[in-house]
């Protein structure tokens, strides 16, 4: 039996993979798959991607499009969650900021250099017509209870999460969230190594056959919005928005999508090139 590594955010967007593993529908097709939780995101992910310590990687669109495009021998496959992620622009509790526009100039918490905290940084930027050579700056937190850390202490001033996953920190009156920055694009894709591609091609298949059947019926299982809210401490009524709000995908991304998104990173100085759709997707 091949054991194969996947990544991902230990979130309720990565429900699914709990689910079929824990049935194991892996097992049933001779194949081990391990997951692992990646707390500090996109960029923890990128760098397990480079090392071979991952295979298979659930990812932010824009943050595996500007990794390989900076030499990550990996390809997207497809899409995972075809909706935007709706970005939470977050504030300690006691800050003085009161609207995105006092946050102008300020610090940013970003997990690490890359991630999709510090890749949506600069989309709120531009929205808020923000000097991106001046108006950024940032300190890495690792993750999120190190955004927390940095907000109470004054550390760093704002920070964007996904603002379902934040919301208890919200509720709790940890954090204040000023605003929401939906990215413009399908928020997760499944991105694979260039090696694993080349020599697993069958297996590949078959972990997409099992999840994709999953997430096109994940929202009829029975009483999953309790499950979710459960599970990773969100009020039920929050749950029900998200899900709301939430399509999957088990399709593969699109030339079109592609471009749009690294028209955008290029323009804000986060990518210093566009490539060919080949160079960043595989279909399969």
């Amino acid at each position: 039996m091949n054991t194969i590594n996947i990544g991902g955010v230990p979130e309720h967007f990565n429900l699914a993979w709990y689910l079929t593993l824990k049935n194991g529908d892996y097992k049933q097709e001779n194949i081990n798959l391990r997951w692992h939780g990646y707390h500090g995101g996109t960029g923890a992910m990128c760098k397990a991607l480079r090392n071979d310590d991952i295979d298979i990687a659930v990812i932010l669109t824009e943050g595996i499009i500007k990794d390989i495009i900076e030499g990550n021998k990996s390809k997207i496959v497809q899409t995972f969650v075809q909706t935007p992620l709706i970005w939470g622009i977050h504030v300690g509790a006691n800050s003085h900021y009161q609207s995105l526009n006092d946050l102008k100039g300020t610090k940013a918490a970003i997990s690490r250099y890359g991630s999709g905290s510090h890749l949506m940084a600069y989309i709120n930027a531009e929205n808020n017509n923000w000097d991106l050579s001046k108006d950024l700056q940032f300190e890495v937190v690792k993750n999120l209870d190190g955004a927390v850390n940095a907000l109470t202490s004054g550390t760093a001033d704002y920070f964007m999460w996904e603002k379902f996953m934040t919301k208890p920190i919200v509720d709790k009156g940890v954090f204040r969230r000023l605003g929401n920055c939906p990215t413009p694009w399908p928020c997760f894709v499944i991105a694979v190594s260039d090696n694993f591609i080349a020599n697993h091609s069958d297996e590949l298949q078959t972990i997409l056959s099992i999840i994709n059947k999953s997430t096109k019926n994940f929202k009829s299982i029975p009483n999953i919005d309790q499950v979710i809210a459960t599970r990773y401490d969100q009020k039920l009524e929050d749950v029900q928005e998200w899900l709301s709000l939430t399509e999957w995908s088990q399709s593969s991304i699109n030339e079109d999508t592609i471009d749009n998104i690294q028209k955008h990173l290029f323009a804000l100085d986060i990518i210093p090139k566009t490539v060919s759709y080949n160079t960043l997707v595989h279909n399969l």
